[in-house]
C-alpha cells in the first residue's frame, strides 16, 4: 500500500502514516528501510499488519517529487562550483537552493564593499571556506544521499 508520512519523532522512534485507503497506521523506526530519516509529507510504500505499517520504504514516484518537477543535478558539478566559486553561492543556485544562495551572494557583495576597511577580507575568506567545505561535502556523499539531501530536500547549509 502507499501513503504519506504525517509524523515521525526521532525521540520516540515512531511515526504515523496516512494510507491512501484513508486509514492511519503507526510504524516503528525499526520498520523504516531507508538510510535517510522519514520526513513529514514523504510518500511511502508499506505493508499493513492490523493498524501497523511494516517494511516502510520511500515511494519511488512520490507525489512531491512529481509536483516539483525537479531534475537530477550532478554532484560533481555542484562540488566543483562550491570549491571554485563557493563564496558567490553559485553552487546553491545550481542546486535550486535560492535562499542561502542569495545570502552568500549578498554577503560576498558586502565583503567586497567592506574590503576597503580590511574587515571585508575576513568575510570573503570565510565565504570561500564555506563554499570549499560544501563542495568537498557534495563530492564525498553517495549519489543517493546527495540526491535526497540537496536535490529533493533542498538542504541549505552543509
Amino acid at each position: 500500500m502507499q501513503g504519506q508520512i504525517l509524523d515521525y519523532s526521532v525521540q520516540t522512534n515512531a511515526g504515523v502514516i496516512s494510507g491512501d485507503d484513508g486509514n492511519r497506521y503507526t510504524f516503528a523506526g525499526s520498520d523504516w528501510k531507508e538510510n535517510a530519516l522519514p520526513t513529514h509529507g514523504m510518500r511511502v510504500d508499506f505493508e499493513v499488519r492490523g493498524a501497523t505499517a511494516v517494511s516502510v520504504y520511500r515511494a519511488l514516484a512520490g507525489a512531491v517529487w512529481r509536483r516539483r518537477r525537479v531534475r537530477s543535478k550532478s554532484k560533481v558539478v555542484a562540488g566543483v562550483l562550491g570549491i571554485l566559486l563557493g563564496g558567490l553561492g553559485i553552487h546553491k543556485f545550481y542546486l535550486g537552493i535560492t535562499g542561502p544562495g542569495l545570502v552568500m551572494l549578498g554577503l560576498f557583495i558586502l565583503g567586497c564593499i567592506m574590503t576597503l576597511v580590511f574587515i571585508g577580507s575576513f568575510l570573503l575568506f570565510a565565504l570561500g571556506i564555506i563554499g570549499f567545505i560544501e563542495g568537498i561535502i557534495y563530492l564525498t556523499k553517495s549519489d543517493e544521499e546527495f540526491e535526497e539531501l540537496y536535490v529533493r530536500q533542498l538542504k541549505g547549509w552543509f
